[in-house]
């Protein structure tokens, strides 16, 4: 779950208008096909704005099988000399275990994760955190894609299955097996950390989360999606590629993080959802493209 950041991180920006279409030839190495058709989004058993369950229909799309990771946003950066959000304020919020808390860090962003005395060395192939909404929607465009929709992250993070709980079915942890990065034990007190992770992982640190072959499409860290954030959206939306609002304050963050718990905000459920400001970026926050067919 995302904390409450104080009002300095709160400016005027210009927000990406993204189209389902890109005019650059994209590159579908590392990303999945997923055939477009229908299912129930949402649910019924969760917090008050993931439901109502309302049929929806996708035309058929592509996404990157893994979150974006450090490597890849540092040729993004070294090729375009983009300055992230974070940079620009010169804080960004850090979740720090041993305070059990989230504390606005002066000098944290995508480079240094937890403070100007943390690097990315040995992190190449995690993924890029304190990532903004503009943030990630710059990479995207510069790779000719864009960022999925709130509809089109749950028909991925399905997998195919109706109704079921988790990506991977009904039981979050079958047969003693854990199949995302997420917290255990009582957040904020003690991570038991029995999936072997107490940060952010590795990108395929898991095996794929369902059949479509998508890695940490739950847990990790939470992913930008396009969509702004109503909590009445999905009583009135489009049932064909619905988009979201055309305005709002806050857009959408999907599939949690390492720091979901069952006393917690519970984001590994495939219907979670999560709302921020856009200029928010966080120790746990970063995302993936998508592409249209």
């Amino acid at each position: 779950m995302a904390p409450i950041i104080p009002e300095v991180r709160r400016f005027a920006i210009a927000v990406f208008v993204l189209t389902l279409g890109c005019s650059k030839p994209v590159d579908h190495d590392g990303m999945v096909r997923i055939e477009g058709g229908e299912f129930l989004m949402g649910t019924d058993q969760g917090f008050p704005f993931e439901g109502p369950v309302h049929r929806v229909s996708l035309d058929s799309y592509w996404l990157d099988e893994t979150e974006v990771t450090n490597a890849a946003f540092a040729q993004f950066v070294e090729a375009t000399g983009q300055v992230t959000t974070a940079e620009k304020i010169g804080n960004s919020g850090v979740f720090s275990p041993s305070e059990h808390g989230w504390t606005l860090i002066d000098g944290a962003d995508w480079r240094h994760p937890e403070g100007p005395d943390s690097s990315l060395d040995g992190r190449e192939s995690h993924p890029v955190v304190h990532m903004s909404f503009e943030d990630a929607a710059a990479y995207c465009d510069w790779k000719g894609k864009r960022l999925p929709t709130e509809a089109e992250f749950e028909y991925a993070a399905r997998g195919g299955r109706e109704g079921a709980e988790y990506a991977w079915g009904d039981e979050l942890n079958p047969k003693g097996e854990f199949r995302a990065n997420t917290w255990q034990g009582v957040f904020p007190e003690q991570d038991q950390r029995q999936d072997g992770y107490g940060g952010v992982a590795p990108v395929k640190s898991f095996p794929p989360n369902n059949a479509y072959g998508l890695y940490d499409i739950t847990g990790n860290v939470w992913e930008w999606v396009n969509d702004w954030f109503s909590p009445n959206y999905y009583a009135a939306s489009p049932t064909h590629n619905p988009q979201g609002p055309a305005e709002g304050t806050e857009k959408v963050q999907r599939g949690g993080s390492w720091l979901c718990s069952s006393n917690y905000c519970q984001g590994y459920r495939v219907a979670s959802r999560m709302k921020t400001d856009p200029t928010s970026g966080l120790n746990n926050l970063g995302f993936r493209c998508a592409a249209s067919d």
